[in-house]
């Protein structure tokens, strides 16, 4: 019987700032066959009712960190973090090494199944330092602050947020010096039409194979 062997898969690191764009990128990698790891995502499941890092939440930072249903409450650690770079990084030092295991797990799934490239999306790639020596290359979304701003404002503006409230989460991430830094391949996400986003992702996309 012949065993067939699969090649080690690409694995890509996505990530840009709030408002570059960077989901939309991640969507379009999908369709064209990428297998997408969303860290936000296994960070909203961790802090879901009943998710691993609850517990030691509840513990760190007491009941009040914790909605009635059992999740993790959003709103009050926002505030709780933005305002304290220490609080900050005991949440991380909670949720990141959940989101880690969790992502190894589902890349060695989709490894398993065949997948040829694996993108993992993770917003603070460049903030956590952990993350360079696992992947072949770092493809970040950029563009300009005042667009974040005003892209953030026009999809949560009904959330109750404000460019002050944006502008906290800038400077808490990674500067776009810092990440551009960072990257082996770049999009500029200022002033692209859908359709020239795509484009542009399809040219990346060529030299990984899809």
């Amino acid at each position: 019987m012949q065993v067939t062997q699969h090649l080690p898969a690409w694995r890509i690191g996505l990530t840009g700032g709030i408002g570059s764009g960077k989901s939309t990128v991640a969507r379009m990698l999908a369709d064209a066959g990428a297998t997408v790891i969303d860290a936000d995502a296994i960070s909203r499941q961790v802090t879901a009712p009943g998710g691993a890092a609850i517990a030691p939440i509840a513990d760190r930072f007491g009941a009040s960190a914790i909605t009635a249903d059992g999740a993790m409450d959003r709103d009050v650690m926002r505030r709780l973090v933005f305002g304290d770079s220490a609080a900050r990084l005991q949440l991380e030092a909670i949720i990141h090494p959940l989101v880690a295991q969790e992502s190894a797990r589902q890349a060695q799934l989709a490894e398993s199944a065949g997948s040829t490239c694996l993108v993992f999306d993770i917003p603070l790639l460049v903030e956590s330092g952990r993350w360079r020596q696992r992947l072949d290359q770092v493809l970040v979304v950029d563009c300009e602050e005042a667009t974040q701003i005003s892209r953030v404002m026009a999809r949560e503006a009904a959330s109750g947020w404000t460019p002050e409230t944006v502008r906290k989460v800038i400077d808490g991430q990674a500067s776009r010096a810092q990440r551009r830094a960072a990257a082996d391949l770049c999009i500029y996400n200022e002033d692209l039409s859908l359709a020239a986003l795509g484009l542009t992702v399809k040219q990346i996309l060529q030299r990984f194979k899809l």
